[in-house]
């Protein structure tokens, strides 16, 4: 018998939607799907009522990766004002086994069920039965768990992201100093990994450390997203400071994965998703993988990690997906 799962990927940005048909235990067919723009909506149920009113498939289970902590089965979204409860969900889209997972452990688990060519591998090391990581930077820097209990992978979010920055040398301490300045209540890692860091980062580059600034990127940060102007200037060669900065980024971001993986004992890989790294993706292996690498006595044990990058952008969805089906009976 074929039943029907509803799986979503939900941002401040967009909302992106999908119901799969599910005719064996882990065999998803995608019957239709379709991306909205949250901010038009003011809840995420009225998103959910124009898409389940578009088909007429009954759904038997349904999860959403949410962007922001989830608290029982209650999430306040990180950049909407919408207050997500299963409850209200499974009214909604008419059945009662409903999950909610923040967006990075939907995409941590994911991982377990994407093909090989949705990975752009940095380092091979030596594959084991054994934990994943997952680390995203983008709005926010997000992680995330996935747990082997020899026999499956069980999922764990984290704020990670918000722990303390960590500088390892004078220039990033510098760099500490310059962050502080701005945020004096707490200097979270975020605050360098994302792509407001990567701004920040260019900032003090150039405030701080006088690194001049060329014309043309001057006029585009102007009137564009800034650490998207950063990053591509870097990423055709046409700014030494903007080079200067990314490969600052990719050694910090590269130091957190590392510290993740060392956090989570992640021997089944650490997995890097969002779009900046995928951007940034000819720039990323040397400096990233340098500092994933520098642990001291662990730099061995930290080589043996494979390090992929994640090329799908959906497979945050993907895991909700199958989180959905870990709901179905039978």
């Amino acid at each position: 018998m074929t039943r029907y799962v509803l799986a979503g990927d939900v941002g401040g940005t967009k909302t992106d939607l999908a119901l799969f048909a599910c005719e064996s235990p882990r065999r998803l067919t995608l019957r239709r799907e379709h991306t909205f723009s949250s901010r038009d909506y003011p809840t995420l149920e009225a998103v959910l009522g124009e898409f389940v009113a578009a088909g007429g498939d009954p759904v038997a289970a349904a999860a959403f990766g949410v962007a922001g902590p989830v608290l029982g089965d209650e999430v306040t979204t990180t950049n909407l004002p919408w207050h997500i409860r299963a409850a209200d969900v499974a009214r909604v889209v008419g059945c009662e086994r409903v999950r909610l997972l923040n967006d990075l452990e939907a995409t941590a688990y994911g991982t377990a069920f994407q093909r090989p060519e949705a990975f752009h591998s940095l380092n091979a090391g030596r594959a084991q039965a054994g934990n994943r990581a997952v680390i995203a930077a983008g709005t926010g820097l997000g992680q995330a768990f996935l747990f082997w209990d020899g026999t499956r992978y069980r999922t764990a979010p984290s704020e990670g992201g918000h722990a303390d920055f960590a500088p390892q040398n004078d220039r990033e301490w510098a760099l500490t100093r310059f962050l502080q300045r701005r945020h004096p209540e707490h200097v979270s890692v975020e605050r360098a990994v994302s792509g407001p860091g990567l701004f920040a980062i260019f900032t003090f580059l150039v405030e701080e450390l006088g690194r001049p600034v060329e014309p043309a990127v001057r006029a585009r940060l102007a009137g564009g997203d800034p650490g998207a102007v950063v990053g591509e200037a870097a990423l055709h060669g046409e700014s030494a400071v903007c080079a200067e900065a990314v490969d600052l980024f990719l050694g910090l971001y590269g130091a957190q994965a590392g510290n993740l993986a060392l956090t989570a004992v992640a021997v089944g890989g650490l997995f890097v998703g969002g779009g900046m790294v995928v951007k940034l993706l000819p720039l990323v292996a040397g400096p990233f993988m340098r500092a994933f690498n520098a642990k001291g006595r662990y730099a061995g044990f930290m080589a043996d990690i494979p390090v992929r990058v994640l090329l799908d952008p959906a497979t945050g969805r993907l895991g909700a997906a199958h989180a959905a089906v870990d709901l179905l009976p039978g």
